[in-house]
């Protein structure tokens, strides 16, 4: 076996075994948030004046699964953050580490910004909206699968988008991308963000608009931050370079 096998193959195992630590982790954190989810229910649905139904028995433990399944989605976030650190640790420098480590609390306070703004803002925007098309004309049910079914799929997604700064942030400073290959990508990348959001949202064109835009708008800040640490970089080269020709 070559020298470069010997390191793929350590490469894959070492992945490997990020891949499996992360795994048992969301493990642990399902069965732990499963012990409260009954107080996470009651607290989702504490403002909603409609009752929920259920069509079976499997429905109650499949509405269970998918709210613990969300926390500790949540709660693994910063675990699988640090074993992806850990993993490409071996090929950054000192600096690059200190720095890099630094984004793993952000990128847990982003996912939870995230789905704050899914729950707190987009979420009863659109669920309001949908329901005042109802009135007068049908009488509204809710079955608990859908209802949840809805919220995750307004709020949940929005947890992972808000990361998007960070991770361009964290590529830029790694040298993998930067603001002018993202200024290039804009249009494709409207195009994405766009099937993102009408995927996401129910089939209405304001729903779709209160979705699309905040995406724009974060591949947006994305940029901006992609050219500060970038220009922040350049600088750093060019520091560096003149001292080396002092010296």
């Amino acid at each position: 076996m070559t020298n470069q096998e010997q390191s793929l193959v350590t490469h894959l195992g070492e992945l490997r075994k990020r891949l499996i630590i992360t795994l048992l982790a969301f493990i642990v954190c399902l069965f732990g948030t499963f012990m409260y989810v009954q107080e996470i229910y009651k607290w989702l649905i504490r403002d909603f004046d409609h009752g929920l139904a259920v069509l079976g028995p499997s429905e109650i433990l499949w509405v269970y699964f998918m709210i613990s399944g969300v926390s500790a989605i949540g709660l693994t976030i910063p675990i699988a953050a640090y074993q992806t650190w850990l993993f490409v640790k071996p090929g950054l420098t000192q600096k690059e580490r200190q720095i890099t480590l630094t984004y793993i609390p952000g990128l847990f306070a982003l996912f939870i910004t995230g789905l704050s703004f899914g729950y707190f803002v987009l979420y009863p925007l659109v669920l309001n909206f949908l329901l005042s098309l109802s009135r007068g004309q049908f009488t509204t049910m809710f079955t608990a699968e859908k209802y949840f079914k809805f919220m995750m799929n307004l709020t949940l997604p929005f947890g992972f988008l808000f990361e998007l700064p960070l991770i361009v942030m964290f590529l830029t400073s790694l040298g993998i991308i930067h603001p002018m290959l993202l200024s290039k990508a804009r249009k494709m990348a409207y195009f994405l963000l766009t099937i993102i959001g009408i995927f996401i949202t129910p089939p209405d064109l304001i729903s779709d608009i209160l979705v699309i835009v905040p995406l724009f708008v974060l591949y947006e800040c994305s940029v901006t931050l992609s050219k500060i640490v970038y220009r922040k970089k350049l600088k750093e080269k060019k520091v560096n370079s003149i001292e080396r020709d002092v010296t």
